[in-house]
């Protein structure tokens, strides 16, 4: 199981989002305060629908209450990073964790990490991508890394060999 982490996510729609990436993948999301939004926002359940029973969460107060109850590897997804996310080798219970919409991480937490920091290729003309899409890509590359480990597989529908017309 990975660890999605969201530092003081702003935008319910994305953390509810990346709430039903969780649930379908088996991640557990964690989610350090302050939030703009509240968890009761009819917006981040709508994104999340009817996922929220299957979801394993955990809020924090801040990084220091979150460093504090979690070890492992921790990878920082980040612009400035100088790994992209297809160059680490992930393992089972990583944790993979993602700044806030308009800031993304503290520049202090990732300079004492340079290693640790990874991020997503895009052009030089772009800022970056939407938070939830973000998540998506990196812990299905986690996922597809470790061959989705607990994930069902095969869909029933095709069998491989079939034709698709």
């Amino acid at each position: 199981m990975f660890n999605i982490v969201l530092h003081e996510p702003e935008i319910p729609q994305n953390t509810g989002n990346i709430a039903r990436t969780c649930a379908v993948t088996g991640a557990k999301l964690h989610i350090i305060k302050p939030m703009g939004f509240a968890i009761d926002d009819k917006k981040l359940k709508r994104a999340g629908l009817d996922y929220w029973h299957q979801l394993d969460i955990t809020y924090y107060e801040n990084f220091e209450d979150f460093f504090a109850k979690n070890t492992g590897r921790m990878f920082f997804a980040t612009t400035k990073a100088p790994n992209k996310y297809t160059d680490i080798s992930y393992k089972d219970g990583d944790y993979l964790i993602f700044g806030k919409e308009t800031k993304g991480l503290p520049e202090s937490l990732l300079s004492d990490r340079p290693q640790s920091c990874i991020r997503i290729p895009m052009r030089d003309t772009t800022r970056s991508l939407n938070l939830s899409n973000s998540v998506a890509i990196v812990v299905y590359e986690a996922l597809r890394q470790t061959n989705f480990e607990g994930l069902k597989l095969t869909s029933g529908f095709l069998t491989v060999g079939e034709p698709r017309i």
